[in-house]
């Protein structure tokens, strides 16, 4: 499994960003997708994720500002980041969780740098 993450950037306070995070080599459907981040001197946390049916569950430092989608049919996920602050500076990873005769499998993408500054 292989997973690509683009679309940080420099953006100002109160600006947005979309990333995307593309699958291939899995059953992406059935796996559960999430977007964690790693600030500077901070450990990974998480930020959001989406269950297979759609179900979704974000940190408490981005509700209502950032929201988390799927395209099964593009073997994608999205992390739409709106009202973006200074402390959400940080690396992005995407993550995929699979599940293969009851062992769990994680896989990430490589991080893409989101910078929040004026």
């Amino acid at each position: 499994v292989q997973l690509q993450a683009s679309g940080g950037g420099l953006v100002q306070p109160g600006g947005s960003l979309r990333l995307s995070c593309a699958s291939s080599g899995s059953i992406f459907r059935f796996d559960k997708l999430g977007w964690y981040r790693q600030g500077p001197g901070t450990q990974r946390e998480l930020v959001a994720s989406i269950s297979q049916g759609g179900s979704a569950e974000y940190g408490d430092s981005v509700k209502g500002r950032f929201t988390v989608s799927r395209d099964n049919a593009r073997n994608t996920v999205y992390l739409q980041m709106n009202s973006l602050k200074p402390e959400d500076t940080a690396v992005y990873f995407c993550n995929e969780q699979s599940w293969q005769r009851g062992i769990r499998y994680d896989y990430w993408g490589q991080g893409t740098l989101v910078t929040v500054s004026s």
